[in-house]
């Protein structure tokens, strides 16, 4: 039976990694942007009053908390966070498009938040958070609130896209590619050196 060295290649030590905190808070970032949605679509659904109201307050509250860790997660980004680069195979399209997306990402999340906090405060009345009730700040502004719920909205779709497409390059990367771009951000370290399907 052959050697790995002799199927595959020389081993490869272990792929870059992002660090610890980048690690957690991208996946952390995920899972509130889940229930971002999951919470938007079901007071869509919500036949009570009530429940709506606080499927709303929870939407607002994690939408809050989404655009803290965001800002943070940018400060971290840019002063000690580790950013591995893509693999020198990685042609001059590759990192642009990769840099272009994970830009627009950055950009969304900082942004989105504050479009729903906008119509939120300029309908002129109180609302309702998890952690209580934010007094109203501002005069009702029934046009601005439409603006700001259409932004919201589109908005949402476009970030749901650059996820998809974000989700599928990193896919790309790993089962085409067979590089290690993928295992650089998992919670786990997984195999690196990949060979031939079925090997």
């Amino acid at each position: 039976m052959p050697k790995d060295e002799e199927r595959c290649g020389p081993r490869r030590g272990p792929a870059a990694r992002f660090d610890g905190v980048t690690i957690a808070v991208h996946w952390v970032t995920l899972l509130l942007v889940l229930f971002l949605f999951a919470s938007a679509w079901a007071r869509d659904l919500a036949e009570d009053g009530a429940r709506a109201e606080t499927l709303l307050a929870a939407h607002r509250s994690i939408g809050l908390l989404l655009w803290m860790l965001t800002l943070a997660r940018l400060a971290w980004r840019f002063t000690g966070g580790v950013h591995p680069p893509l693999p020198d195979s990685a042609s001059a399209s590759q990192l642009w498009a990769a840099r272009a997306t994970e830009y627009a990402l950055y950009i969304l999340l900082a942004v989105q938040p504050l479009t729903g906090l906008a119509q939120s405060v300029l309908r002129g009345k109180p609302f309702g958070l998890l952690v209580g009730t934010m007094q109203a700040i501002a005069p009702r502004d029934r046009a601005l609130v439409h603006l700001f719920h259409d932004l919201h909205e589109e908005a949402a779709w476009l970030l749901l896209a650059l996820i998809g497409l974000h989700a599928a390059a990193a896919l790309f990367h790993r089962l085409v590619l067979r590089d290690a771009v993928l295992q650089s951000i998992l919670p786990w370290r997984a195999r690196t050196n990949i060979c031939a399907a079925g090997e």
